[in-house]
């Protein structure tokens, strides 16, 4: 059986995942498309073999060729997708954030609690790069001890003139704080932000920021976002722990020594650096639909929980000061993930 996937929002993610979808994985065809802008969805259409374009993203939620639905659009509209997904009762992949307030992820929720398993995805894609899961081994295996300390670090060569220093928390370290949770299986409890001296390649914009967050039994996650550094896309992430530490390596398909130097390539981007943490993500959801397993990667409750983080970290940049975070009683349904050990809060 061919899974049928009806894609909302048809622009640069959009369009990379329908790539991934119909030329690079296997058991998964776009059937349906849908987007604001209804003229980029009739050429993204046109360039597949069986799709057809719906007016409106709930149209094609109800689409009976549509088994699972992956939605791309815009943030704000992402709430109102996966409810007539829920609704529906189609499993439904949704790229970050969940939902832009935690408001919203809380309607998510209840909606995914009251319909009985679990059907939302969240697009948290470095769960699924090979050198992060290397990293969850080592943790789970102890080989560090108990961790006491992760630094992660998110550093992009420039941003646009339309990105703005809250938006280093809410969509650039969103990233770090859900590899934070899901490598430490502890919830963050309470977070600070210090901006940096601030890079002039930036202009006015607060950069960099360092986040210092609290787990509920004391570790500390800092989190550097620097997102006019310049040379590339630079990923960073090192546990410390109570016999040893472990960190990512330097990526690159090769180490170029040359006129006295020694090195590997830096990635341009964000999509260089994990495309095949996007395949594998894609792949994994993929055959865990057609099986009837439903969504077993980042829940509902991640993305509620990196919302939570957000805002909070948004608060805090703001006001300086520290700021708690209380996610409140987290529901049974996401203590059943298959995939990991449930978080202890």
């Amino acid at each position: 059986m061919t899974l049928g996937v009806g894609v909302i929002g048809t622009g640069m993610i959009g369009q990379d995942h329908i790539r991934r979808i119909t030329e690079v994985l296997s058991g998964a065809d776009v059937v349906a498309v849908s987007d604001v802008n209804a003229e980029t969805a009739e050429q993204v259409a046109a360039r597949l073999k069986h799709a057809s374009v719906r007016a409106t993203g709930e149209e094609l939620v109800k689409d009976d060729s549509v088994d699972a639905v992956l939605v791309c659009s815009s943030g704000p509209t992402h709430e109102e997708y996966v409810l007539a997904a829920i609704q529906a009762g189609k499993p439904v992949f949704c790229e970050k954030p969940l939902a832009t307030t935690t408001a919203a992820c809380r309607n998510i929720l209840q909606a995914e609690v009251a319909h009985g398993s679990r059907l939302v995805q969240v697009g948290f894609m470095r769960r699924y790069d090979a050198a992060y899961r290397v990293l969850k081994d080592v943790v789970r295996r102890g080989e560090i001890g108990a961790p006491l300390m992760f630094h992660s670090g998110h550093r992009n060569p420039s941003v646009p003139s339309t990105y703005t220093s809250d938006m280093a928390i809410v969509d650039t370290a969103v990233h770090d704080f859900d590899v934070a949770r899901w490598l430490l299986e502890e919830e963050l409890v309470a977070i600070r932000v210090i901006p940096a001296k601030r890079n002039t390649r930036g202009g006015a914009l607060t950069d960099p920021l360092l986040t210092v967050a609290e787990t509920k039994s004391g570790v500390l996650v800092t989190v550097e976002t620097s997102v006019n550094i310049g040379y590339g896309y630079d990923i960073r992430a090192e546990l410390v722990g109570e016999s040893g530490t472990a960190s990512l390596a330097d990526r690159g398909p090769v180490v170029l020594r040359s006129q006295n130097q020694v090195g590997v390539a830096v990635p341009r981007d964000w999509r260089e650096r994990f495309l095949v943490a996007y395949d594998v993500e894609f792949q994994e959801w993929i055959n865990a639909v057609a099986a009837g397993q439903g969504a077993t990667g980042p829940s509902s409750w991640d993305g509620y929980a990196a919302q939570a983080v957000c805002e909070a970290g948004v608060q805090a940049l703001h006001s300086g000061e520290r700021i708690g975070i209380d996610l409140g009683d987290r529901p049974s349904l996401y203590f059943a993930d298959r995939n990991e050990r449930a978080l202890d809060t």
